[in-house]
């Protein structure tokens, strides 16, 4: 075809660079093109998934360089080796953090070992530490946010329509943070930590700070009770949350997966380009954020700007999907959501110091004497961590074993 050579075609260079860079972070992470057009990730081993997650991860590492240098040698004594863990002796207590405290700054070092970049919350917040009353080691992280808006399975689960969610999230809240640090997590730590989750403590913690809390937005009191925490395991399907029983109750329930959408795989250097970008044509997202910059809007804002590229929206469909859990702390948790009527059947309801007796009883101690793996951890290799931000926890135990 002839094409008449007085044409110009306008080529915005900053719109072109972006667009660039956008592919070719893509590209290094591994995601292709399927055969219809759509973005496709590389797989969902757990392997792929902490190399789709390596990007962010190192610029948290690397925003953190300046407080990890300050604080870590202070802080590190608070990590247990093998060798001072003497399972059957293990007492679990939960402290709960305040900001602007050495036990805040503790929480923030030990979430920086995570394989996935935890999250800082959103909105209402309780952070736990819990610690080894019997060594004063630090065992593992807690930490509840607010829940995202939309939750297909949660909503699916619970028989919510868009007003009864609306007037009734507030009951609920999401753990951004939960699990184990080394060495307990070799002792399935992990699984102790999820059913801390259903404790009286955090329910009690709860009334008492956001019981009686005004809303931002519609400036009503909320009167909210702690009914319902979900999770989301970040490696796909979780091996530690599944099947969670104590005594007969369940304390936490499988309920689906997500949908694979997200905006992890667009790291917050790049965010904060696509912001300016949208803020430079006058975009209302770029800025309007004012009720909380959370998910939904982080998500709303990143979406904006790949279409105002040109890029089509299932970009933010990265196909990992997560598995979906809930912990309902009430037993009739569902059905007080459902109708908004009811008073909280909390009989089950046990104290974090009763359910880490069941749990110790009925997974570390017999993991202890099945597996002594955890002997042969040191709270030295954090070390290696820190030093070398390119390196994930697994990678650091790997190499020790490749030396040993």
């Amino acid at each position: 075809m002839y094409k008449d050579p007085s044409i110009i075609v306008n080529v915005n260079p900053r719109e072109a660079k972006l667009k660039k860079k956008l592919r070719e972070h893509l590209q290094s992470l591994g995601f292709t093109k399927s055969d219809s057009g759509m973005l496709q990730a590389p797989g969902d081993t757990k392997d792929v998934i902490r190399t789709l997650h390596s990007a962010q991860r190192s610029e948290r590492f690397f925003a953190n360089q300046n407080f990890i240098t300050l604080k870590s040698a202070k802080l590190m004594k608070f990590f247990a080796s093998g060798k001072e863990v003497v399972p059957d002796k293990i007492s679990p207590v939960l402290e709960r953090v305040a900001s602007g405290t050495w036990q805040g700054d503790l929480f923030r070092l030990a979430a920086l070992t995570w394989s996935v970049p935890v999250s800082n919350g959103f909105g209402r917040r309780l952070r736990y530490l819990v610690w080894d009353e019997s060594n004063g080691k630090l065992i593992g992280l807690i930490a509840i946010g607010d829940p995202v808006f939309n939750l297909a399975v949660r909503d699916k689960l619970i028989g919510w329509d868009t007003h009864d969610r609306s007037s009734r999230l507030v009951n609920i809240m999401d753990a951004y943070v939960l699990g184990a640090l080394p060495p307990y997590n070799f002792l399935l730590g992990g699984k102790l930590i999820a059913c801390l989750l259903r404790s009286r403590d955090l329910y009690d913690d709860f009334a008492r700070v956001y019981g009686n809390t005004t809303g931002v937005i519609s400036q009503k009191k909320k009167k909210a009770r702690l009914l319902a925490i979900t999770t989301s395991s970040s490696m796909g399907r979780s091996s530690v949350y599944n099947r969670l029983k104590l005594d007969g109750v369940q304390y936490l329930k499988s309920i689906g997966y997500t949908g694979g959408w997200g905006h992890f795989h667009i790291p917050d250097s790049l965010f904060i380009e696509l912001r300016d970008y949208l803020r430079d044509m006058d975009h209302t997202y770029a800025d309007h954020y004012m009720f909380g910059n959370g998910p939904n809007w982080r998500l709303r804002t990143t979406k904006a700007a790949l279409s105002a590229l040109g890029f089509r929206d299932d970009l933010m469909k990265h196909g990992v999907q997560r598995e979906v859990f809930i912990s309902q702390l009430a037993e009739n948790a569902t059905s007080i959501l459902q109708t908004g009527k009811g008073k909280p059947d909390l009989t089950s309801l046990l104290s974090a110091k009763d359910i880490a007796e069941c749990a110790m009883e009925r997974w570390m101690v017999p993991r202890s004497i099945r597996n002594a793996e955890y002997c042969y951890w040191e709270s030295s290799y954090l070390f290696d961590l820190f030093s070398n931000n390119a390196l994930s926890l697994n990678q650091v135990l790997e190499r020790k074993k490749t030396v040993s």
